[in-house]
């Protein structure tokens, strides 16, 4: 073989390589720059994607903060219109208590209603022999009404008269002063305790106690018509 044959194959081979060694050398180019564009999109995903998720976990976080705001304003809000509410009923309760101070000024009205809320409370205890309690200042009004008051619960009950004792040793408050009222000091607006002999069984009976009850069952509906 000629040298010029020779020489003419090896170049064809080293432009054989050349080419070769270009075409991969493009092949690795594209790939690497496809793995680059891929891995770049991955990065930006990923990117967006922990954006999204930190503006998702903002968002919820303002979004309670509001929730939690609104909600203590809202009890806020309630606590005021409660609070005003007790307001009202306790100037209410306050008023009508003052109202009870002409009830046991009266002493004939007292009279009678001093015996039957003694009768009303034997009804209640049904006991043979019970204690007593009243004001000091209304006790010669509960001893002169106590036999009748005695009688009318046998009549009622169809039972013997029970044998009631009017305790001297303890009394209920005195009746209200304005001083008392205001300071709250104990004080009874009249009306009368018994008990059992053995003081397990107790029927508090004072005008005090009826208005307690008479404001715990009206408090829905006087609540209601302060709301309306």
């Amino acid at each position: 073989m000629e040298d010029s044959d020779v020489s003419r194959q090896i170049q064809q081979m080293v432009r054989f390589i050349r080419q070769e060694a270009e075409e991969k050398a493009n092949e690795i180019s594209l790939s690497a720059e496809e793995e680059f564009n891929i891995e770049k999109l991955q990065l930006m995903e990923a990117e967006k994607k922990k954006i999204r998720q930190e503006y998702e976990r903002k968002s919820k976080q303002v979004e309670i903060r509001k929730k939690i705001e609104y909600s203590m304003q809202l009890n806020a809000s309630r606590i005021k219109v409660l609070q005003a509410q007790d307001d009202v009923v306790n100037s209410m309760k306050e008023s009508a208590s003052k109202e009870l101070l002409r009830v046991s000024e009266d002493k004939k009205t007292y009279k009678n209603l001093l015996k039957a809320l003694i009768a009303q409370s034997l009804l209640r205890l049904k006991e043979p022999a019970v204690l007593l309690r009243c004001r000091e200042v209304d006790r010669k009004l509960v001893e002169s009404v106590l036999e009748e008051a005695k009688q009318e619960y046998a009549d009622k009950a169809k039972v013997k008269a029970p044998k009631v004792t009017v305790d001297n040793q303890v009394y209920l408050p005195p009746p209200p002063t304005p001083s008392a009222m205001d300071s709250h000091e104990p004080f009874c607006s009249g009306g009368v305790v018994l008990a059992s002999q053995d003081g397990k069984i107790v029927c508090e009976n004072t005008l005090d106690a009826r208005l307690d009850v008479v404001f715990r069952q009206k408090l829905p509906e006087i609540r209601k018509r302060l709301v309306g």
